[in-house]
């Protein structure tokens, strides 16, 4: 039996609370032995991520079910968390951070440490004494070391005080273990150097705060905790570095580098130098510039270096050896590639001198195996549509973490085969992201769209109608929809299963996520039509979607909502004032103006504007124009504006600015300000704050009651 209500009204079990607490945030799985290892956020420990471990081997598995996955919610594996509170294992690089943390592999003929008789080496290791974990820690941005059931020890220096930094001088992220001739072990860090080194802090030729950032070995014993001269460069200073890769005869480094206005998306340079005395001298540069993007260069051999570039107009594998030079291995127009938002991020694991694991697609990912020699490619049959990283053993054992559009993010284990054709085993579980959930009867379906552009070409999107079995809306009534638009915003939203969706359509309204013209996936043609149009292109994109909606009936055209999040924000917010489609908003650490933004935003995005709208000052007029800021007057529907207190990347001020100018117009609003909060919500307390109130506000503005959640108090002055 169906019973109607109407929409939005639909009472659910899925709750803040279950979005906050009941799930976990699960990343950078590595295979340590016979165990795996990853991170997981912990809502409840105010969003640390520690690191864990299984508490046993993980050995080939079983064969799943015959659809290929292990049912969602299946008992998780039994785990130990290495990391002890209140260490948090997240690096501050870029501010957006990256690869934090790896393991440090015992030296092959090393004698095993002997322990007291009370400690007993953790279960599935081979070793007598747990592994060497290398991280840095999110307060202070120190490298530490720990073995298990150990207190953590630093082992770089606190930086000198540097008021521009807004926090530790010093950060690292992106750990590479090196073994030299010798069999010694380091490891490399990317270090991002706020403290102008011996000339002291001081600006850049540009008037910005002079930041530098390069490759420095840190010893594993300590020395240089208290005195940095202990740490030895690698690579010269560059203003942003990624993928240091020593070829494995350790005679040369590769690395690419790419310098403002450039973002890594844009244009990047790989370099080849030789690696003398421990250090890299400027060497040659090989592939890139400032309108290729070029990433993950990996070692074939002593001689070939892969790596992946959009020369084409999608980022495919090329190969380079300092014979023959580049040469593309296969030319598909699909993304082996994505946007480095955080650097360690990887898309292809080398299996051997001619055959490499690799991601590609548009909107979703499949995972082949790609043959160098002759550019073929054998697809594995994974059901995930988005991969975060996968990492083979040599005895065949696959750990990766992705999810579908039936199956929430998980850690995944499985064979991989490569004698004969190479075949993958159907996955199994390990370890998922949301053990509690829920009965697919509330779930949402992905449908993924193309609405024509009226001068043509398209613009992608994926549609979640209302659905909760046994309920449905009133006759003759259509849904409320929220368009959600992603932050970057060279970024996008793969065709997956998502529980925050869900707890909107299981209440009965529609969710549309737009990937706007600039989105990453598509190529880089899709991408450019961003360019110089940031605040046009993803607004008019945004309203196209809406208006395909309505005009196909299946979104009530009085009712539609937008939300997003950062660069996100700033779309809400421009679709809010330059048009009309729109009844409500919600910004979460939105942009809501250029010029002063451009000033108090982080380094790595200070000049991201110069290729979105245009360079400063020459086109002023552009910053002032796009701004939301510059429209409230036309702006005529409510607003809620959630912003986190310590947010380095859109600053308060942004939020604080367009609160006050809603309050000089009288127009209905509420501002959220979150103690402890950067950019993205991670405590558990704030998670569930943030959507009850996003759900009352959408109630009173779109004309439903929502069930069982607290009355946001809208201000008009």
């Amino acid at each position: 039996m169906v019973t109607t209500l109407p929409y939005g009204s639909w009472p659910s079990p899925l709750t803040a609370e279950l979005l906050a607490t009941g799930g976990t945030r699960l990343g950078s799985p590595h295979l340590v032995g016979d165990q795996v290892w990853w991170t997981e956020g912990i809502a409840t420990e105010g969003g640390r991520q520690a690191i864990v471990r299984t508490a046993g081997p993980v050995g080939l598995q079983d064969p799943a079910p015959a659809d290929g996955t292990a049912p969602t919610g299946s008992a998780p594996a039994e785990t130990v968390t290495v990391l002890p509170a209140p260490y948090n294992a997240r690096s501050r690089v870029h501010e957006y951070g990256g690869a934090s943390w790896t393991v440090v592999p015992e030296p092959a003929a090393a004698a095993p440490e002997p322990r007291p008789r009370s400690e007993s080496a953790p279960t599935g290791t081979s070793a007598a004494r747990p592994p060497l974990v290398v991280f840095v820690n999110f307060e202070d941005q120190r490298v530490h070391a720990l073995r298990e059931g150990e207190q953590p020890r630093p082992l770089t220096p606190v930086g000198p005080e540097v008021a521009s930094a807004h926090g530790p001088s010093l950060r690292w992220a992106d750990p590479t273990v090196v073994t030299l001739a010798d069999g010694t072990a380091e490891v490399w860090w990317i270090c991002e150097d706020h403290t102008g080194g011996a000339d002291g802090p001081r600006a850049d030729a540009e008037g910005a705060p002079y930041i530098e950032r390069y490759v420095v070995a840190v010893p594993l014993d300590g020395s240089a905790a208290e005195d940095s001269s202990a740490l030895r460069r690698i690579t010269p200073s560059s203003r942003f570095v990624a993928h240091p890769r020593l070829s494995p005869d350790g005679t040369r480094l590769a690395w690419i580098s790419w310098e403002h206005p450039q973002m890594p998306w844009d244009g990047t340079e790989l370099h080849v130098a030789p690696l003398l005395n421990g250090s890299a001298g400027e060497g040659e540069i090989v592939a890139g510039g400032t309108d290729v993007s070029v990433l993950q260069p990996e070692w074939l051999d002593d001689e070939r270096l892969l790596f992946l570039s959009d020369t084409t107009g999608w980022w495919n594998p090329w190969v380079w050896s300092a014979e023959t030079g580049a040469r593309q291995v296969l030319e598909r127009e699909e993304e082996f590639a994505g946007p480095m938002w955080a650097l360690g991020t990887t898309w292809y694991q080398v299996l051997d001198a001619d055959r490499v694991l690799v991601q590609h697609g548009r909107a979703a990912t499949s995972l082949s195996v790609l043959r160098i020699s002759t550019g073929e490619l054998t697809p594995l049959g994974c059901p995930l549509t988005s991969i975060g990283s996968a990492q083979r053993r040599e005895d065949g054992l696959l750990v990766l973490d992705g999810a579908s559009p039936t199956q929430f993010d998980a850690i995944h284990v499985a064979e991989l085969r490569l004698e004969g054709a190479p075949a993958l085993s159907p996955l199994t579980v390990l370890r998922s992201s949301r053990e509690d959930a829920p009965d697919p009867g509330l779930l949402p379906e992905a449908e993924s769209i193309e609405v024509p552009l009226p001068d043509g070409g398209v613009v992608h999107a994926i549609v979640h109608r209302p659905r909760q079995e046994g309920l449905a809306g009133r006759e003759g009534e259509l849904p409320p929809f929220i368009a959600q638009v992603h932050g970057g915003p060279t970024a996008h939203v793969p065709p997956v299963l998502s529980l925050p969706i869900a707890y909107y359509t299981s209440r009965g309204l529609g969710v549309v996520v737009v990937n706007y013209g600039g989105s990453s996936g598509y190529g880089r043609e899709y991408r450019n039509r961003l360019r110089g149009q940031w605040g046009v292109v993803d607004v008019s994109d945004t309203v196209a979607v809406m208006e395909h909606l309505v005009a196909e009936g299946i979104a009530d055209g009085d009712r539609l909502a937008i939300e997003g999040g950062s660069a996100g924000g700033w779309t809400t917010l421009a679709c809010l004032t330059r048009t009309d489609a729109f009844a409500a908003g919600v910004s979460s650490f939105g942009v809501a103006e250029l010029e002063q933004f451009r000033l108090d935003t982080h380094d790595f995005e200070s000049r991201y504007i110069d290729g979105l709208v245009g360079p400063y000052p020459e086109r002023r007029d552009l910053y002032v124009e796009r701004a939301p800021l510059s429209h409230v007057d036309e702006l005529e529907c409510p607003v809620l504006l959630l912003q986190g207190d310590e947010d380095r990347i859109v600053p308060p001020s942004q939020s604080e600015a367009f609160r006050d100018a809603l309050a000089a117009k009288g127009i209905p609003h509420a501002y959220l300000l979150f103690e402890g909060e950067q950019h993205g919500f991670r405590k558990a307390g704030t998670i569930v704050r943030a959507i009850e109130a996003s759900l009352s506000f959408y109630g009173q503005v779109l004309g439903f009651s929502p069930a069982c959640v607290p009355v946001l108090e809208l201000q008009r002055g």
